[in-house]
């Protein structure tokens, strides 16, 4: 079906997720799974959300649920949950294969990503939709400060936060969406269409949640699918046999780490990568390459991605609790020219270790592991640098730093990283807190 966006152009709308009536069965109590559950409300679905701990049903939500006529039900799955159901949208944390399990072999739902539920609503708003191992936060925020800083509406959602559910149900009319979009998400889009899509890299990576490292760059790669000529992607420099194996229809440009902006206030040359991909996509919305630096220089690094927290001593500590993968460890150690103090450690998520041994040779002084994953690190790295190890991050700061009367690992003019390669699911819920942990020491224990 052809429709006329906002700005003129014409697009092909995408049939409806559900119809009035149709039963659709939401996985997962979290910000997604409740934005989801309202959309398919107010679209006029019967709405089942399924949780399996009680606890994590949000009181407001569960207060609105009642009033609503939205059945919220808690416990493992069954089959009988997913009965009669005509949509199952599940949280982006859980598998589509895990779901499959409880759905009929005959006319079984369409399991959908509530990134794709919402991106039918839309009314023909363009999007840019960012992916990638690691660089996605920065760029997708870079994205949405080049359009703004050009005098354009902007919202910015997805995986950074806020679900695209919520920017349907607001109302409001962007002139550009940017999305974040991770491979849980990408996976279970069969529609999606964004006017410009960017992957910034590959590596291994949630080989905990894939079957294997060929789906997990099948899900990424299906940003692209359903582009056309007038599209456009925007690829590293070194992917274009993959663009030939996936068949990619839009036109191509390559990015890659330059000086165009030099008054940015982001560490790296990976982040310099990243100003360029956002810069290449806001430009097709006719974003001024001046307008592009000045939102550049105005953009203070994210929370927990490289971040300075305090200079004690001499010494610079950093926070980059986002690094939970080898690859991000390996832009973190590029990202210094002081020696590294570097503190790994976590789930491990897979990755090859011992090739890191060149990079850590030539930036860190010392491995200051903690928690899990000790007997991964510790073989692959032993024998390029001392490795020293502590069953908390606290524990393992304060060696760093000297405070448990050994000499400390750290010298006047060094930097003490953390840079986990891991997820932190073996001793906090999320990056997130691993990273206020490891400031709360550095300010109130190392201070």
């Amino acid at each position: 079906m052809k429709a006329e966006a906002a700005n003129g152009k014409t697009f092909t709308k995408p049939g409806p997720a559900v119809l009035p009536g149709d039963l659709a069965v939401v996985v997962g109590a979290g910000v997604s799974g409740v934005a989801a559950a309202r959309l398919l409300h107010k679209i006029g679905a019967r709405v089942r959300l399924l949780d399996r701990s009680e606890d994590r049903i949000p009181a407001e939500f569960a207060e609105w649920a009642a009033s609503a006529g939205v059945e919220v039900v808690c416990g493992e799955h069954t089959p009988g949950q997913f009965r009669d159901a005509r949509l199952v949208v599940p949280s982006p944390g859980v598998a589509a294969a895990v779901i499959r399990k409880f759905l009929p072999e005959e006319n079984a739902p369409e399991i959908m990503a509530e990134t794709e539920l919402a991106w039918r609503q839309l009314s023909g708003e363009p999007v840019i939709g960012v992916t990638g191992t690691s660089g996605k936060t920065t760029t997708t925020s870079l994205c949405s400060a080049m359009l703004r800083e050009q005098g354009l509406r902007v919202f910015t959602g997805g995986n950074i936060g806020t679900p695209l559910s919520e920017y349907v149900l607001s109302g409001e009319k962007a002139d550009v969406i940017v999305l974040e979009l991770s491979s849980f998400q990408l996976q279970t889009c069969s529609t999606l269409h964004p006017r410009v899509g960017i992957l910034l890299n590959i590596s291994e990576n949630h080989l905990d949640f894939h079957k294997d490292m060929d789906e997990y760059v099948g899900a990424k790669m299906r940003l692209f699918a359903n582009q056309t000529g007038d599209d456009l992607a925007i690829l590293q420099e070194g992917m274009d046999d993959l663009a030939a194996r996936y068949g990619l229809k839009a036109r191509i440009v390559h990015y890659t780490a330059s000086d165009r902006f030099p008054e940015m206030q982001l560490m790296g040359p990976h982040n310099r990568g990243n100003a360029e991909a956002a810069w290449l996509a806001c430009r097709e919305f006719g974003v001024t390459e001046e307008a592009a630096a000045r939102a550049v220089a105005a953009f203070a690094p994210l929370e927990h991605r490289l971040e300075k927290v305090a200079e004690i001593n001499g010494v610079l500590y950093v926070n980059d609790s986002k690094c939970t993968t080898v690859e991000a460890l390996r832009v973190a150690l590029a990202s210094f020219e002081r020696p590294v103090v570097l503190l790994a450690g976590g789930k491990f998520k897979g990755g090859d270790l011992p090739g890191l041994c060149p990079l850590l040779k030539k930036h860190a002084r010392c491995v200051a592991l903690f928690g899990a994953s000790r007997e991964r690190f510790e073989p692959a790295w032993r024998d390029t640098l001392p490795v020293t190890w502590d069953r908390t991050l606290e524990q393992a700061l304060r060696r760093a730093a000297g405070k448990d009367g050994r000499p400390a690992l750290a010298h006047e003019g060094d930097v003490v990283l953390l840079a986990p390669a891991c997820s932190s699911y073996d001793q906090y819920p999320n990056y997130l807190r691993r990273g206020e942990d490891f400031k709360r020491v550095v300010r109130e224990v190392l201070a």
